[in-house]
């Protein structure tokens, strides 16, 4: 996931959430100067924003030998854990980046085998970075049951996807000059209707 559309996305959410319930408790837990985890609740939902993401919330193991991508290339937080929770809507959004010194194909492979367990596995090449994805919120369960597919058709960038719109994993491999850096991406929507 573009961490700048993911940084984008919790700031609208979080300020749209706090404008518009005047009646909530706010939990904000502080490590240093930066703020680490967002907590909203608020009487008809709940919000929870964090950069302490946990690699076993998205499913997937983490590909031997490789570390924790500490900031991205704009000095960005490569891990976010966001959830929403209402009679409404559902949310949660699990992703982690990760760098490697393997090459590319060995963490593609690693990564074809682990997401089998989950259904089909399909294969997109495109020019963004860093675990981009759609995911829609909608009401109606056979556009949320929707396939996935894939956004582009470019780029050095290979996303392996599987799951359907409202239930997916995907992981993004990226070649870089020595090596690797990969994400791994678990999105769940639920629409007013879907349980």
């Amino acid at each position: 996931m573009n961490s700048r559309n993911l940084r984008g996305a919790k700031l609208g959410l979080a300020l749209g959430v706090v404008v518009l319930l005047a009646a909530c408790s706010m939990n904000v837990k502080k490590d240093g100067e930066e703020s680490k985890r967002v907590d909203i609740d608020t009487p008809v939902g709940r919000l929870h924003v964090s950069k302490e993401a946990d690699v076993r919330d998205v499913g997937l193991s983490v590909y031997p030998g490789a570390r924790v991508k500490e900031k991205d290339n704009d000095g960005e937080e490569t891990k976010a854990n966001v959830n929403i929770s209402s009679s409404f809507f559902g949310l949660k959004v699990v992703a982690v980046e990760f760098v490697s010194d393997d090459s590319p194909e060995k963490i593609l492979s690693f990564y074809r085998d682990q997401l089998k367990k989950y259904g089909n596995v399909l294969e997109c090449h495109t020019s963004k970075h860093g675990g981009h994805m759609s995911a829609e919120v909608d009401s109606d369960k056979d556009k949320d049951d929707s396939k996935l597919k894939c956004e582009d058709s470019s780029g050095d960038t290979t996303e392996l996807k599987v799951g359907v719109q409202s239930n997916q994993h995907l992981v993004t491999v990226t070649p870089e000059k020595k090596g690797a850096s990969f994400a791994l991406v678990y999105v769940r929507t639920r629409g007013k209707d879907t349980i």
